[in-house]
């Protein structure tokens, strides 16, 4: 099935484009969606991580829907 990733901030710059569109397996987890996407972006290994699936924070349990939308982004610190 097919799922939109966009990447933001410092993840976009690390993979060179701000969205792609990937095939994930079937009743996949969050979490192993998004440890495909970092094995194809291992300089993505390089960043603190933060994870959304339908613009929520996702904690990796969540089921992945066709047409879902995650997203990749590194940790905002400001004040």
């Amino acid at each position: 099935m097919k799922v939109q990733v966009l990447f933001f901030g410092a993840t976009a710059d690390a993979t060179g484009t701000r969205e792609i569109e990937v095939d994930v397996a079937d009743e996949i987890r969050a979490e192993n969606a998004f440890g495909e996407i970092v094995g194809k972006y291992p300089q993505l290994e390089n960043h603190s991580l933060l994870f959304a699936v339908n613009q929520e924070y996702a904690s990796g349990a969540e089921i992945i829907q066709n047409g879902d939308e995650l997203a990749v982004f590194t940790h905002v610190s400001g004040g």
